[in-house]
C-alpha cells in the first residue's frame, strides 16, 4: 500500500509523538501522563476530524 505524503506526514508525527509520551511517562505521575495523554488524543481528534479515542485500542484512558 502506498501513502500519500500527507499520511505519510501523519505516520512520521505519530510516531514521534508516541515516542515523547513514552519518554514522559517514566517521568510523569500517572495523573499527569493520563492527563497529557487525554489533551493528544483531543489535539489529535481536532487536527484530524477522527474521533481518536474511539480508534486507539485504548479504551481505559482514551
Amino acid at each position: 500500500m502506498l501513502l500519500s505524503a500527507s499520511e505519510e506526514d501523519v505516520l512520521t508525527a505519530a510516531e514521534a509523538l508516541g515516542e515523547e509520551l513514552a519518554a514522559a511517562e517514566s517521568d510523569a505521575s500517572e495523573f499527569q501522563f493520563t492527563t497529557m495523554l487525554r489533551q493528544c488524543n483531543e489535539a489529535i481528534s481536532e487536527e484530524t476530524g477522527v474521533e481518536y479515542g474511539q480508534v486507539c485500542g485504548a479504551d481505559e484512558c482514551c
